[in-house]
């Protein structure tokens, strides 16, 4: 599956949720796109699940964890992931503008006392094409080998630094300080 038919199927779950931006409707989103995958079944599952996966490699990205750290009010390893499923469900506009400028979230109008920006669904969506847990995972284990052993290489990229540093936060990400931090 290339990006234009990964996007195009969370464009088409995205219709009709009346609003993304909260957890509870990135959820709704991830839904969604199972449902259009169990009905396109199982190859078209693993090939949706594969492409996520390049897409949050790409998205392991320092400056995106910091902002997603101010947007949550801390941000673990589990919970990045997470938010990355949360922007996934956001669009591929919001989506690409995120990683090139992280700040750019700010404009999505988010209600800062709103933490819940994640969506763990968007992690295995393709799981509902499948009998069961086990019988996914050894399909996209399956895939994963008839490709490099590099191909999901997760490899912090960007820059490193304390998310807790407000000033730092406020030098580089001014438009998300201003809504998360006052």
């Amino acid at each position: 599956m290339d990006e234009d038919e990964f996007w195009a199927v969370i464009d088409e779950a995205r219709s009709g949720v009346d609003d993304t931006r909260t957890g509870e409707g990135a959820e709704e989103v991830a839904t969604r796109v199972g449902q259009r995958l169990a009905a396109s079944g199982p190859d078209t599952a693993v090939a949706f699940d594969l492409r996520y996966d390049l897409l949050a490699a790409r998205s392991y990205d320092g400056p995106l964890w910091a902002a997603a750290y101010v947007m949550k009010g801390g941000c673990s390893d589990d919970a990045f992931d997470y938010f990355r499923g949360w922007l996934v469900a956001q669009g591929r506009t919001v989506w690409e503008r995120a990683l090139e400028n992280p700040d750019t979230l700010a404009a999505l109008g988010i209600d800062p006392d709103d933490d819940f920006l994640e969506s763990e669904g968007m992690l295995s969506a393709g799981r509902a094409a499948f009998a069961g847990d086990e019988d996914f995972y050894a399909a996209v284990d399956a895939a994963r080998r008839e490709l490099p052993a590099d191909t999901f290489a997760f490899t912090l990229t960007g820059d490193d630094f304390d998310y807790e540093d407000d000033d730092e936060i406020r030098a580089r990400f001014p438009r998300l300080a201003a809504v998360y931090l006052g």
